[in-house]
């Protein structure tokens, strides 16, 4: 079944001569998942052919986070299409103490045009812990960076902007745009949201996002469980997807014909867990919400693992350790744990 890579051969034209489209949209929120640390300055604008070259003969103090992105680099870089657009001001950052994972990066495309891409959740269990709080708090530090990033680009490049992001990406896409100033969201072409979760019902109800839900595109594969998190008011498509459950989330296995994706219909699953999920979350109060995150990853922070790859390297010794750290909870605690865990 065709997928990015398929789409890459055949659509294989400048910009300037076949026009944007959603499937460009996925290419380039990967983009934003891509090792780029160290291997440009601050400032500095380079192309996807010359950032592919450094990494290759630098190095970089970034990792690959998913296989495929392995392939998908060079056929960027080797494209007529991709190996021309320019990256810039990329930012990588994971804080710990402030419990933020955030990345973008800005592509300056041949049509006059600049595409913001932000990073979904990486393996960082720092990241994992601040998706977790969107459940209960719409004030997490990326979607703060988010805003200002965008700001910060839009009085740098003056051309029209589009905005996207993957998972967590294009949630902080969307409100980016809908927190930015107006201004600023008169200069949005689109805004795409790949399988990312909405937002409350107080960002919902904001002018800001009123005024550019129109703006919005979000795309969700038909057993979505990400992308149909907490609200959405904008248009979404529905997609064919070749993985199952919530392995669908992976946009490799999201498949298109043409410029298109390929259509398709929400699974009972998807609804099953939805109605769960919304469920959980009219059931568990904010302060339950906050002290079950909170001990789930005191617990999993015990381990002195950074990432979740660290943590399976020694998977029993982890495992010893994070049951020891849940016997020390207190009663209350524990409580909320397993109740919300069952």
């Amino acid at each position: 079944m065709p997928n990015i890579f398929d789409y890459l051969k055949w659509r294989d034209i400048d910009l300037k001569k076949v026009e944007f489209n959603e499937v460009d949209n996925l290419i380039l929120s990967r983009l934003a998942y891509f090792p780029f640390d160290g291997l440009l300055d601050d400032e500095e604008k380079i192309t996807i052919k010359e950032s592919y070259f450094r990494y290759q003969t630098l190095g970089t103090t970034g990792r690959i986070l998913q296989k495929e992105d392995i392939d998908l680099f060079p056929a960027l870089a080797n494209s007529e299409r991709f190996g021309n657009m320019q990256i810039t001001k990329y930012i990588n950052k994971v804080d710990p103490i402030a419990e933020k994972q955030f990345s973008a990066i800005t592509i300056i495309m041949p049509d006059d045009t600049i595409y913001v891409a932000y990073r979904g959740t990486d393996t960082s269990i720092v990241g994992w812990k601040e998706d977790l709080y969107m459940s209960f708090s719409d004030l997490i530090p990326s979607r703060i960076d988010a805003v200002s990033y965008l700001e910060y680009i839009s009085k740098k490049i003056k051309k029209p902007i589009r905005v996207g992001g993957h998972s967590k990406g294009g949630n902080l896409a969307v409100y980016a745009v809908a927190f930015c100033s107006k201004s600023i969201q008169d200069k949005i072409i689109n805004v795409y949201n790949n399988d990312g979760p909405g937002f409350s019902e107080k960002v919902i109800k904001t002018e800001g996002y009123k005024n550019i839900v129109k703006k919005v595109h979000t795309y969700i594969p038909q057993t979505s469980i990400i992308g149909r998190l907490l609200n959405h008011k904008e248009k979404t498509t529905i997609l064919k997807s070749t993985q199952t459950g919530i392995m669908q989330h992976d946009l490799y296995s999201w498949q298109v014909l043409g410029d298109k994706f390929i259509k398709a219909e929400i699974t009972n699953s998807s609804e099953f867990i939805d109605k769960t999920i919304t469920k959980w979350l009219s059931e568990v109060n904010t302060e339950q919400r906050k002290i079950f995150i909170d001990n789930l990853f005191d617990i999993l922070q015990s381990t002195k693992a950074t990432t979740i790859d660290e943590m399976g390297n020694n998977w029993f010794l982890n495992a010893k350790t994070m049951i020891k750290s849940y016997k020390n909870l207190d009663g209350k605690s524990k409580e909320i744990m397993t109740k919300t865990l069952s």
